[in-house]
């Protein structure tokens, strides 16, 4: 699994034109999938997502966590995350998995961060547009 975690003051996410969800402080997480991934993997990854200390505490410090902060989830699928771009001018994506495989590691992410978290999501598969008030930025990427 690879997943980008957006600190985020809000963020919200439409699918073809139409309003899905949006979330105010907390996290945006992209993520993708590959075949080697297992259910621990997924399982590890949304408790260490959601514990990431991204957040300032009181003497501006990355101490706090988006639990710690009260703070939502936004998850959203995103293949892409796997693109290789070292040979030529179009990513390859083969080492993504395809939709039947990532899908159902998907819901297991989301089912997952969601006992820690308040989680919203896009759409799996879909044309999604992304808008996000990033706050610092504060990004991390994180393999697993």
């Amino acid at each position: 699994m690879r997943a980008v975690v957006q600190r985020a003051t809000s963020a919200e996410i439409e699918v073809i034109g139409k309003y899905k969800a949006s979330i105010g402080r907390g996290i945006l997480v992209l993520c993708a999938f590959c075949a080697d991934d297992t259910p621990q993997k997924i399982k590890w990854a949304a408790g260490r997502i959601s514990k990431l200390r991204i957040f300032q505490d009181d003497n501006g410090k990355l101490n706090r966590s988006a639990i710690d902060e009260g703070g939502e989830a936004l998850v959203v699928s995103n293949f892409t995350l796997y693109g290789d771009c070292l040979h030529g001018t179009r990513p390859n994506f083969s080492k993504s998995a395809p939709a039947e495989i990532s899908r159902p590691m998907y819901d297991l992410f989301v089912a997952e961060l969601s006992k820690l978290l308040p989680v919203k999501t896009g759409e799996f598969g879909g044309k999604m547009a992304l808008s996000i008030i990033a706050d610092g930025p504060s990004t991390v990427v994180m393999d697993n």
